[in-house]
């Protein structure tokens, strides 16, 4: 429990940091960006350009190892409110590095977080057994393919409420991510190769950080982070306890939901920090954006 635990909180330092990065990155790249196949490879070529952005990927590559660690060992509903606590981090390197001050409540939230995870540490029972379950993998399929195809249309609007659809949509591959590792066949190679999961967590990923990189590049990291840590935390959660057999120790229910709780509150509250603007560019203003390379 400890390593697992102290694995989820490592990865949440480094996803704090990466968002900062992220961001900062993602919109340095044109807004005519799409999930187009056919332009898929010039934007994510954009991307990599960017040094901010390379330093993103690292840090989530790193973070994603230490969360790998806190899914195979933790419950669900444990591991993925662990890493709502990079919101924390966000929040904090933003009041060091970029002078933004947290007012009453935003403190509160972060003192939210760290006792929802609290009473969600000392709530948790055993992790449920990592067994196949062959409709719960048919359903990531399916919903891998429902995620990419909506991601595409929604990705060709510039309209406000493409951010938020691209932040959801984000977090649902996010949560694919966290239900494949926790599936993974713990048996020989050749039944790991074989297995759906281990192919559906490498494209869950790939897929939700291009989703999320489009949402960054349409509106404010508030309108695509809030939607993607809703459900990145909330639908593995509820895979892992009806599902997946996630434990909550005897008589400890009500702390686990009440942690539960005030983790997700307190993380929402704090996405507005990860609202890091170039100070070159206004991220309200597609017009002001640099011109970058054309994609087409």
């Amino acid at each position: 429990m400890l390593l697992g635990l102290g694995a989820a909180l490592g990865a949440a330092v480094l996803f704090g940091v990466a968002a900062i990065l992220q961001a900062v990155g993602s919109r340095k790249v044109p807004t005519g960006s799409e999930l187009d196949p056919r332009r898929l490879a010039g934007f994510v070529v954009a991307l990599l350009k960017q040094p901010a952005f390379l330093a993103a990927l690292v840090l989530n590559l790193a973070g994603f190892g230490l969360h790998f660690v806190a899914l195979r060992l933790l419950p669900l509903y444990l591991a993925q409110a662990g890493i709502a606590a990079s919101l924390v981090v966000t929040a904090l390197l933003a009041t060091r590095l970029m002078a933004d001050q947290l007012s009453v409540v935003e403190w509160s939230a972060v003192v939210a977080v760290c006792v929802g995870l609290g009473a969600l540490a000392v709530s948790a029972g055993d992790a449920g057994e990592a067994a196949r379950h062959h409709g719960l993998t048919i359903g990531l399929i399916v919903g891998l393919v429902v995620i990419a195809v909506v991601g595409a249309v929604v990705s060709r609007s510039q309209h406000t409420s493409a951010t938020a659809v691209l932040g959801l949509l984000a977090g649902l591959g996010y949560a694919g991510v966290a239900i494949s590792a926790r599936m993974l066949d713990d048996g020989s190679l050749g039944a790991l190769l074989g297995s759906p999961t281990t192919y559906t967590l490498p494209v869950s990923g790939g897929l939700a950080f291009v989703l999320y990189s489009l949402a960054l590049q349409r509106g404010s990291v508030t309108l695509a982070t809030t939607p993607m840590i809703a459900l990145q935390t909330i639908t593995p959660a509820a895979v892992g306890v009806f599902v997946l057999d996630d434990a909550v120790r005897s008589g400890w229910g009500a702390a686990a939901v009440g942690g539960f709780v005030l983790t997700a509150i307190g993380a929402l509250i704090l996405v507005r920090f990860e609202s890091v603007k170039d100070s070159s560019e206004p991220a309200t203003s597609t017009e002001a954006r640099p011109a970058g390379p054309d994609l087409r």
